[in-house]
């Protein structure tokens, strides 16, 4: 029987505050998200890897502070004068979008009128202080932002996500089977979410459920660990990764 062709069907991410893994890698930047109204800086930046959280602490801070919210490439277009003055914003992806007069503008122009009560949170991949700009001034500005980063993604993270990822999807694994999918995918969030979304795929395209059995069997086409660790980039590494950090495509991003 030929396979059935998956569809893109996917259930939307929840990204309460309740529902966000919580470790040593996003501790510091999740207390200035929950210290929320009382800021004392009109700018902050998080920043860090695909899948690492940013979405899902900009999200948890609209919802508090009714942030608007717009991707940084969408400055170079109209988004800028559609966005309401005396508003808490978000402008996400900065370091993913192209440098340009128009957009580098629009976000030093919403810096420039950011107050405490009315703040700008960015986010985006690296420090704030490597951030691409053609304006000179916006440069200093973001070299001078407060920033949290979202680095080094603890066992106790990953363990967490990819237990949230397949209970979400009514997957009863074992913890034993947990262990073993980190120990051969790459250390980040985004291969977590690529393992997982390559298991929802094989499901759906064999008719069958998701289970432990399909996991391992995965995990059996996956190259060895020492050999990844040399260089072998395998299908659940950040060579395939799968980003969801942002509504344009970046990963929690």
């Amino acid at each position: 029987m030929p396979s059935q062709i998956p569809l893109p069907l996917e259930s939307a991410p929840d990204f309460t505050r309740g529902n966000f893994i919580v470790s040593d890698a996003n501790r510091d930047a999740l207390a200035f998200i929950d210290s929320w109204p009382a800021w004392s800086v009109a700018a902050a930046a998080v920043y860090g890897p695909p899948a690492s959280g940013k979405t899902h602490l900009a999200e948890i801070w609209a919802g508090r502070s009714g942030a608007q919210r717009v991707a940084a490439a969408a400055l170079s277009g109209s988004a800028f004068v559609l966005l309401e003055r005396g508003v808490p914003v978000i402008v996400e992806d900065v370091d993913s979008s192209v440098p340009n007069p128009a957009r580098d503008s629009a976000i030093f122009d919403l810096m420039e009128a950011a107050t405490a009560a009315t703040p700008v949170l960015l986010t985006g991949r690296g420090e704030p202080g490597g951030w691409p700009t053609v304006l000179p001034d916006l440069a200093s500005r973001f070299g001078a932002l407060v920033g949290f980063s979202l680095w080094a993604p603890s066992d106790d993270l990953l363990r967490g996500l990819a237990r949230k990822l397949l209970d979400d999807r009514q997957l009863a694994v074992p913890d034993s089977t947990i262990e073993k999918m980190l120990r051969c995918l790459e250390r980040s969030p985004a291969a977590v979410y690529a393992f997982v979304a390559q298991a929802d795929a094989k499901a759906l395209a064999e008719g069958r459920p998701i289970n432990s059995a399909l996991v391992r069997e995965l995990l059996a086409k996956m190259p060895d660990p020492d050999a990844r660790d040399a260089g072998f980039q395998g299908p659940f590494t950040s060579g395939h990764e799968i980003v969801r950090d942002s509504p344009n495509g970046e990963g929690s991003k």
